[in-house]
């Protein structure tokens, strides 16, 4: 963590332009809680290589540190940088010891709502996958029991086995649109739904759109949380291509809030805000 959670969240509603009290309260760990929160809005924390000469015409946080042991985290502006806003009053007597900058993982995206807003049509699971264990192949099942907070039984990821089991949100369910599939085998990218390791694939619904928002797979409810980017991981256990065909298009990363199971052809359908 940059600096103590008043201080990060001080520093970070002003980079967003927002109020504190606008930030969502963080549950578990700080750090893993702002960079998932974070990344479901199409932002992360970059690291910063040689803070103390770091300068940049833009917003970033660095982490002071005084003599005493004192740390937190103080916003920072302009070539060369000063800080513009030092909760702890650190930023004099202290010297900098780490910083990230806040960047967007997509240019041109709206910054509230990165990915638009769900349309309210409705689409539908058209398969289901499961592995017992990391790296291991995917096989599809017709119907699944969704456990609330843990994932499908008989996934890798239910039992906190996946290669990205984590702590934190996002680790539950993952999904994939046919219609992305198909347009990498259009490309001359050959991939399998087991390829793709996702645990739903999905017909008529963009997923992108249902980052931050709630959603039924039949009668068990969801939560998007953020994009299910690819990575060297799935290159290296799919076709060649696949990573850069997927870009932006990887699928979903959920949450499961109530128990109850998924078969084949139910209906995927966005829930109106409140």
């Amino acid at each position: 963590m940059i600096g103590s959670e008043p201080g990060f969240r001080s520093c970070l509603a002003q980079a967003l332009g927002l109020e504190p009290e606008q930030l969502p309260q963080p549950d578990g760990d700080h750090d893993v809680f702002w960079r998932q929160w974070l990344a479901g809005r199409n932002l992360g924390l970059v690291p910063i290589e040689g803070p103390p000469s770091f300068s940049w015409p833009g917003y970033w946080i660095a982490a002071f540190a005084d003599a005493d042991g004192r740390r937190d985290a103080v916003l920072m502006f302009g070539v060369p940088s000063g800080s513009i806003l030092d909760p702890s009053g650190l930023a004099a007597s202290g010297s900098i010891v780490e910083a990230v900058a806040v960047a967007p993982f997509q240019l041109g995206l709206d910054a509230v709502a990165p990915y638009g807003e769900p349309s309210g049509r409705n689409g539908a699971v058209v398969a289901l996958l499961v592995a017992p264990s990391a790296e291991a192949p995917l096989h599809r099942v017709a119907e699944a029991n969704a456990v609330a907070g843990r994932g499908l039984e008989g996934d890798r990821y239910a039992d906190g086995a996946g290669t990205f089991s984590g702590t934190g949100r996002g680790y539950e369910l993952t999904l994939i649109e046919v219609e992305a599939l198909d347009a990498l085998a259009a490309a001359g990218v050959e991939i399998t739904w087991e390829d793709a390791r996702r645990n739903i694939v999905t017909r008529g619904v963009r997923l992108n759109t249902l980052v931050g928002h709630h959603f039924r797979i039949g009668e068990v409810e969801c939560v998007g949380r953020r994009l299910a980017e690819p990575c060297s991981h799935l290159q290296r256990l799919a076709p060649p291509g696949v990573l850069s065909g997927l870009v932006h298009r990887g699928g979903l990363r959920a949450d499961i809030l109530g128990t109850g199971i998924i078969r084949l052809d139910d209906p995927v359908v966005p829930i109106p805000a409140p």
